[in-house]
């Protein structure tokens, strides 16, 4: 297949890249810059400029490959909301682009927005219309003459050149000589690492049937207590519980993150893409995989 990867050179968009090529696909990648067109070239993929506000190149791209895999997304939560609208718009550009083609498109989403206190499952509806649910349900929609999967993610994507949530925190607990968790520390985050999410959505491309809700997830749920305190022990900082109130001085924007439970399965998913993970787990990887460099 050819394939129109947006986020192209974002940290799982780049493993995406990889293994779609690896595996024998050709790729053409959203570029927003000469820096992204050139790193494109150098993994051997096509470059397509654009970005996701300019839905004229992300209809292009569509209408130019065989699939889609979008995972581009601006990570700015002080704009979230503002955020979600564009990603919200450019999935409606897409979708509408491949509307009766018969081509497939494969969506990142997010396992937040999913049950929480108990194992969520790909058969879980979003909750609220919180996030991304909105996009979600544009791509598994059925009878639109496409073939669409959304792939959650869970809020810890980990491994080398990690930017996200386990970054930011390792930072907080330099800056402040704590690792902090909230309460005890008992709710759980589902984890993956970028190469194995890399796969699912390869996998989803390939075969997932029409209007399915995948969960790219390995474990499905580490204690947060275990993370910050294998972030103190690699940052050389005590790890301790904070309260609510207390969470966002310590925290910033992941106070609420943190407190969270996300318990999530991945069982439907292994099943029907035949997938399994093979890449090390989120503590392990924070132990040995650059993250106090």
């Amino acid at each position: 297949m050819r394939v129109f990867v947006t986020g192209a050179t974002g940290f799982i968009g780049s493993a995406i890249v990889r293994e779609l090529l690896a595996t024998g696909h050709e790729v053409l990648g959203l570029a927003r810059s000469d820096a992204a067109a050139a790193a494109l070239a150098q993994a051997g993929a096509q470059a397509h400029r654009g970005e996701l506000t300019d839905h004229d190149s992300l209809i292009a791209g569509a209408q130019a490959c065989d699939g889609v895999i979008h995972t581009a997304f601006i990570h700015d939560f002080t704009q979230f909301a503002a955020n979600i609208e564009t990603d919200r718009r450019a999935v409606e550009a897409i979708t509408g682009a491949l509307e009766g083609t018969g081509k497939a498109i494969a969506i990142a989403s997010g396992t937040l927005m999913v049950s929480h206190a108990r194992p969520a499952t790909e058969r879980d509806d979003p909750e609220g219309g919180f996030g991304r649910a909105a996009a979600d349900a544009m791509v598994v929609a059925t009878g639109r003459g496409f073939r669409g999967a959304t792939v959650r993610l869970p809020p810890t994507v980990h491994g080398a050149g990690d930017h996200g949530f386990v970054p930011r925190m390792v930072g907080f607990a330099r800056q402040h000589g704590v690792a902090a968790y909230v309460g005890d520390g008992a709710n759980r985050w589902p984890a993956v690492h970028r190469l194995d999410a890399a796969r699912v959505f390869c996998l989803a491309l390939e075969k997932a049937p029409p209007g399915s809700r995948l969960h790219a997830v390995a474990e499905e749920g580490v204690p947060m207590r275990a993370i910050a305190e294998a972030i103190g022990q690699g940052v050389g900082v005590p790890a301790r519980s904070v309260t609510p109130e207390e969470a966002p001085a310590y925290l910033d924007f992941l106070a609420g993150f943190s407190a969270m439970d996300n318990p999530t399965s991945s069982a439907l998913t292994r099943e029907v893409l035949g997938w399994s993970p093979e890449q090390p787990e989120l503590l392990i990887d924070i132990k040995d995989g650059g993250y106090f460099a």
